[in-house]
């Protein structure tokens, strides 16, 4: 091929030697597309073709397309355009996505909006300050309330700054030819008094330059402060506009809150107090129109409809009064909304209902219930434990707002139920353990589970049943029948001319009486209901017929064994109509329940008044809210308008429970070897003034409650008969004052001290006057005459 023919050839496309000796490396070749020559179409067309080109081995290196087909190793400049592509779009995304760059990005969005929030609030205050708008949201609120008086109160003063801004406007027509006309009487005094003060000048110091000095001074200075401000302008302004810029955006982070989606990472968006703006805009969003509504018309954006929020344990409480047209119902169907828009979960907010058109929340502090509430007093006092039924309180548990609760079992029927393994058994043996520091008490228990729960009461109680099967809910039932004789046995012998109050504790706590608080427990009781063993006669144990012997015994003493000391405890699971019947759990004056399945359950276990009222087991968590107890009835001491509480219950161990039984045992034991009978009536007959000043222990007064506590403490088997009337008959008749203190009635020990005084000098004068005659009648003695 000649010179000219490679010329052609390069001109129409063809690779020059140039092109292929700079191609000596590795790289591929670039791909060139290939035209016929122009003069080949008179060139026969057998004749091969020769083209100029570099073969390329299929294994050409790194930029090979995986996707070519088989056999080739070219790559089009496409693909590798795509594959940079690629590349640099993953590259982008990375640096998008990394976290110094999202960090960076959402600062720098939030704190500009700190910037223009601050100047949306110095904008709504300056049209609050110079406009009407403020009348005009207070009259819409005093209309929306249908108070007319405070609408025309609004409406006149609304009609008055609108007058004085109306004359403002009109004083601005005719102030610029006042502003010229005090400009040029000021310039005037102005130019006077600085020709006087040349004049002093120049007289002064013999110079009529002088003179016009003061002027000239004036004029350089007003040159100097035109030339500084053409100078430093620019920084001026700089500073003046960046004092502006952070001014508004302290304003706007003060006043306003961040959005969710720049919030710092790890940072929650919002605070987690509890304020009277939070509770009110998630009223606001519950979606109920008429609550929505009410809330914007409101004058102060619904904070009237608010209480004082207090601080109530672990959490805080605030009760809402609802406008008209929203029922609480509403409030408690929307429980889990409400929770969310105030970032809790919907275990952390309980509603309850204490008056008409009122919803009380308890709203916990993030997490609390999930922490333990610490080990029992019985465990943990070290003072020992004290027990009386008549004066004292079990302690149980702590409720929501982290207090201490107790209950007093004194005379009162007690229904416990729940979901299997949710706590029962524990909750109701507590209460018993309890109950048996007291000596005087008795135990007929019957366990129809049988796997121990309560066999450490081995030798605490006098009759003890323990098993799941038919021949043990027969011997349960056999025991409720004996409670229900000895209940006749003891209305029938209880000498009501001496006892017109019923059993006393006098009476309860005197050996021997036979009127000592006696408790009947049945746990697992839906084993008895639900038993189909029938008697001789064909009357069935269980079921929930008038003819069902465990029923009938049941409700017997539901009727009448509180009067006479005879109390029923049970404990149950699942509670349905058919293991728990109506007139057995409405008997119960003390009901309390774990966590159930539905709302029917709910009411089954506390009824519709506590349900309604804002009572909710069936939303606790099952296996996780154990212990958990929904309570109300009698013996409990419940929040002032509330029908119910919600305790969270002490847990005690199999091994605790077994300490604590064996310490009962030695307790009675010891109080057995000591103790003597006597009469329900009598008093033991010592000198109580000195062991009343003993149990004083130097303090100044003490309640007559707090000392009857301490007597008890101090001597039980001496003074565990005596009641608040019998100290009260003990201090009437050993002369001690009566006193108060915030109408409490109190013992105060300068009186009791003042009256073993007297004493001890009654028994001196005795004595003396004993020997003054013995030495009268020896002197007498010795001057008779011989």
């Amino acid at each position: 091929m000649n010179n000219d023919d490679r010329e052609k050839n390069e001109k129409v496309g063809g690779a020059s030697p140039t092109h292929h000796a700079s191609s000596g490396d590795n790289r591929l070749a670039p791909v060139i597309t290939l035209h016929h020559r122009p003069d080949n179409h008179d060139t026969d067309t057998e004749a091969p073709v020769v083209v100029e080109g570099e073969i390329v081995d299929q294994t050409c290196g790194p930029q090979t397309d995986l996707t070519s087909p088989p056999g080739t190793g070219l790559v089009s400049r496409r693909d590798i355009y795509r594959s940079d592509l690629h590349a640099a779009g993953r590259g982008a995304l990375a640096v998008a996505t990394h976290p110094v760059t999202v960090g960076g990005t959402k600062a720098l969005v939030r704190n500009t909006w700190f910037v223009f929030s601050g100047a949306g609030v110095l904008i709504q205050r300056w049209r609050d300050t110079h406009g009407t708008s403020r009348y005009e949201r207070q009259m819409r609120a005093a209309e929306a309330a249908g108070d007319q008086d405070r609408l025309l109160e609004w409406e006149a003063r609304d009609v008055a700054e609108k007058q004085r801004r109306h004359g403002r406007v009109m004083d601005w027509v005719n102030a610029p030819l006042s502003w010229l006309r005090a400009a040029g009487v000021s310039a005037l005094i102005a130019l006077g008094m600085l020709v006087g003060l040349g004049v002093v000048l120049a007289i002064a110091s013999r110079d009529v330059s002088l003179v016009i000095a003061p002027i000239t001074t004036v004029i350089h200075t007003i040159a100097w402060v035109v030339t500084f401000v053409t100078v430093y302008g620019a920084l001026l302004a700089t500073l003046a506009l960046g004092g502006a810029v952070v001014g508004l955006w302290a304003l706007g982070r003060a006043r306003t809150e961040v959005p969710a989606w720049v919030a710092p990472p790890g940072q929650r968006p919002v605070d987690e107090a509890v304020t009277p703006s939070k509770t009110v805009i998630a009223l606001r969003d519950l979606g109920i129109p008429t609550l929505t509504r009410a809330i914007k018309r409101c004058e102060d954006a619904g904070g009237a409809m608010l209480s004082p929020i207090r601080i109530a344990g672990h959490g805080v409480e605030v009760d809402i009064r609802l406008p008209s047209g929203v029922t609480t119902s509403e409030i408690q169907a929307r429980r889990r909304k409400l929770a969310e828009n105030l970032d809790r979960h919907e275990h952390e907010l309980f509603i309850t209902i204490p008056a008409r058109r009122t919803v009380r929340l308890w709203i916990a502090e993030p997490g609390a219930l999930d922490q333990p509430i610490g080990p029992s007093p019985l465990v943990t006092d070290p003072d020992g434990i004290h027990a009386d039924i008549y004066t004292g309180h079990a302690p149980w548990g702590q409720n929501l707002r982290g207090d201490r609760c107790s209950i007093s079992l004194k005379q009162h029927h007690l229904l416990i139920t729940g979901l299997s393994n949710q706590g029962k058994t524990a909750a109701l043996r507590a209460l018993a353990l309890w109950a048996a520091f007291d000596p005087t008490t008795e135990f007929w228990i019957a366990d129809l589970k049988g796997i121990g729960d309560w066999h450490m009461f081995t030798g605490l109680a006098t009759e003890l049943v323990e098993g799941p099967a038919d021949e043990h809910v027969i011997a349960a039932t056999v025991l409720l029948e004996t409670a229900v004789a000895e209940m006749q046995r003891r209305l029938t012998t209880l000498d009501r001319d001496r006892f017109p109050d019923g059993v006393t504790r006098d009476l309860a706590r005197a050996p021997g009486s036979g009127f000592h608080p006696l408790f009947v427990i049945v746990d697992e009781a839906q084993q008895a209901f639900m038993c189909p063993a029938l008697d001789g006669d064909g009357n069935p144990y269980g079921g929930t017929k008038a003819r069902s012997r465990y029923f009938t015994a049941a409700r017997r003493l539901h009727n009448q064994g509180r009067a006479v000391n005879v109390t029923l405890w049970q404990g149950t699971q699942d509670p349905t109509d058919q293991n728990l019947p109506k007139l057995v759990r409405e008997g119960a004056h003390i009901r309390a329940s774990l966590v159930v399945g539905t709302e029917a359950q709910a009411r089954m276990a506390l009824g519709d008044t506590a349900v309604d009222a804002g009572a909710a087991p069936h939303r606790l968590r099952q296996g996780i809210d154990k212990g958990v107890l929904v309570c109300n009835g009698a013996g409990m001491n419940l929040p002032a308008g509330e029908s119910s509480t919600i305790l969270r219950t002490h847990y005690l161990s199999g091994d605790q429970a077994g300490d604590l039984a064996q310490q009962a045992k030695n307790l009675r034991a010891t109080r057995s070897a000591t103790s003597t009978p006597q009469d329900a009536q009598d008093v033991p007959k010592v000198d109580h003034l000195p062991v009343v000043i003993e149990v004083m222990a130097g303090a100044r007064h003490l309640k007559r409650s707090d000392l009857l506590a301490r007597l008890h403490d101090h001597d039980l088997p001496t003074y565990g008969a005596w009641e608040a009337k019998t100290l009260a008959a003990w201090l009437t008749e050993t002369g001690v004052p009566a006193a108060s203190i915030k109408g409490y009635p109190v013992v105060r020990l300068a009186d009791l001290l003042t009256i073993q005084a007297d004493r001890l000098l009654d028994t001196d004068h005795g004595d003396d006057s004993e020997d003054g005659e013995d030495g009268t009648e020896s002197v007498t003695d010795s001057h008779e005459p011989d």
